[in-house]
């Protein structure tokens, strides 16, 4: 893939732009896009497809990995579970270079606080690849020791058996599909969710579709409970409906850092106030202004301040 040594194992999100795809994936490419315009991104970088493929090569297990895929029949569970394990096993026992440790280091030094490492695969996002949410993401880590480790199981990620399924499927060669990884400061959120810059069920696109609910917003984006839901119209900015669920629970960062489940006694509490509701309004109008199309983006809320999370086509539009 990159031949040249002067293709960096990391990027700041600063120094990325939305045509940056081969190097650091659509969520890298899209966070530093975020920053460029901006827009309240949380601060971070990424290890480029460029590390991921040094590591492999330095390991010495690029063969190992083509010789397990090879000829491998993956309609047979039992056989890709086998293949899939084994490999991220290969990745998991290899050693993380001394060099590129160091600058992941060197990088993650200046946040020092608690991180999201996420994968960002160089095909994700792309309108004809929806590789999102195949690969893993780690919430709240923190030091250097969890960092690291969290990269190193990123990088195993790219071979789960639903991920080797779906790129068998869609006739995704394994050699040239790479990962890039995301290290982003965790917002501690109060609140958090998606939004939709059109509406994906009428395909309306002067409504606009926020959904959310308390504390981390993987619950929202996992679809693990019935989010409070709002229809904005574009043009006004005025809620035309809204539909409050009674949540009862939520995600939250615990004191230790582990991401844990809570009850809440709040959850009738409408999620957004006008003023937050106009925020994320004006944010998705000029995150699709700027990218042309239709666009679905995660936000969270800390101590009243927005934050955009992340940012990637609608896939689901006819």
């Amino acid at each position: 893939m990159y031949e040249g040594e002067s293709m960096p194992n990391i990027r700041l999100f600063k120094d990325i732009r939305k045509d940056d795809i081969p190097l650091v994936g659509g969520k890298g490419a899209n966070l530093g896009e975020l920053a460029s315009i901006g827009l309240p991104v949380p601060d971070g970088f990424v290890i480029t497809a460029r590390a991921y493929e040094r590591f492999i090569a330095d390991a010495g297990i690029k063969e190992k990995i083509h010789s397990l895929l090879k000829k491998l029949d993956v309609e047979d569970t039992e056989k890709l579970n086998k293949a899939a394990e084994g490999i991220r096993k290969l990745i998991m026992r290899s050693h993380m270079p001394k060099y590129l440790a160091d600058e992941i280091r060197k990088n993650y030094k200046p946040i020092n606080d608690f991180v999201a490492v996420r994968s960002s695969a160089t095909a994700e996002d792309l309108p004809d690849a929806s590789f999102a949410g195949q690969q893993d993401t780690f919430l709240n880590m923190k030091g250097e020791k969890d960092v690291l480790d969290a990269v190193q199981r990123c990088f195993a990620s790219l071979f789960t058996p639903r991920a080797i399924y779906y790129r068998e499927k869609n006739n995704f060669p394994h050699e040239s599909v790479f990962l890039a990884v995301v290290v982003q400061k965790m917002v501690n959120a109060d609140k958090a969710g998606v939004i939709f810059s059109v509406n994906p069920v009428t395909q309306n696109r002067e409504e606009i579709i926020v959904e959310g609910a308390y504390g981390l917003g993987e619950s929202v984006v996992l679809g693990a409970l019935t989010p409070h839901s709002y229809i904005i119209d574009k043009k006004t900015h005025n809620i035309k409906t809204k539909s409050i669920s009674k949540l009862e629970w939520g995600y939250f960062r615990s004191k230790s850092g582990k991401t844990e489940k809570r009850d809440i006694s709040h959850g009738h509490i409408e999620i957004l106030d006008e003023k937050e509701a106009l925020a994320l309004t004006k944010y998705t109008k000029e995150i699709e202004k700027h990218y042309g199309i239709p666009m679905d983006i995660e936000w969270a809320i800390e101590g009243g301040k927005v934050y955009i999370l992340q940012a990637r086509p609608v896939t689901t539009l006819k």
